[in-house]
C-alpha cells in the first residue's frame, strides 16, 4: 500500500498538489477498500473512524480532486448514487463493470474489450477517444443460481 500512495503522492505533484494528511486518509480509505466501489458517504464514515476531525466537505473536495487527476474514476451504476474507484495503476482506460440487477453486486472487467471499437469510432467519425466506460446491467451467477433453486 505504501508503493501506491508513493505513487498517488507524486502523481499529485506532477500537477502542483500535495498529499495532505486529509488527502492520504481518503486515498489510505479508497486502497483499503479497492473492491467496494465506495460512495463519498461511505468513504467520509471511514475515514471519520480514523481522523474524525476530517469533515464531509474535505472529503468531497479530495474526492473530486483525485477524479480530475485521474487518480480515481466517478461512477453511476444508474442507482443515483456516485461511487469512486481507484484507476489500475498503468491502466490507460477506465476498466468495465458488471452490475446485478438483482443483488446490487458489481465485479469488475480488467481486460481492455474496446480496443477495436475505439479505433473505428476514430477512423470513420474522426472522434479522438480519451477514455471509455461500460458497464453491462443484467443477473449475476448467484442470484441466476437461486432464481434455479425457488422454481
Amino acid at each position: 500500500m505504501e508503493n501506491r500512495i508513493e505513487k498517488i503522492k507524486k502523481q499529485l505533484h506532477s500537477q502542483s498538489y500535495k498529499l495532505t494528511p486529509q488527502r492520504e486518509a481518503t486515498v489510505r480509505v479508497l486502497l483499503e477498500h479497492e473492491e467496494d466501489h465506495l460512495s463519498a458517504e461511505d468513504v467520509y464514515l471511514l475515514v471519520k473512524e480514523k481522523s474524525p476531525e476530517i469533515g464531509l466537505a474535505t472529503v468531497y473536495r479530495t474526492l473530486e480532486l483525485l477524479s480530475e487527476l485521474k487518480v480515481v474514476d466517478k461512477i453511476n451504476f444508474g442507482d443515483g448514487v456516485s461511487r469512486y474507484d481507484l484507476r489500475k495503476e498503468g491502466a490507460e482506460h477506465f476498466h468495465h463493470h458488471l452490475v446485478c440487477v438483482e443483488c446490487g453486486s458489481v465485479k469488475e472487467i480488467e481486460e481492455d474489450l474496446l480496443g477495436d471499437v475505439e479505433k473505428l469510432i476514430e477512423s470513420q467519425w474522426e472522434f479522438k477517444v480519451k477514455d471509455h466506460r461500460l458497464t453491462f446491467h443484467g443477473i449475476c451467477k448467484d442470484c441466476q443460481s437461486k432464481q434455479q433453486d425457488d422454481k
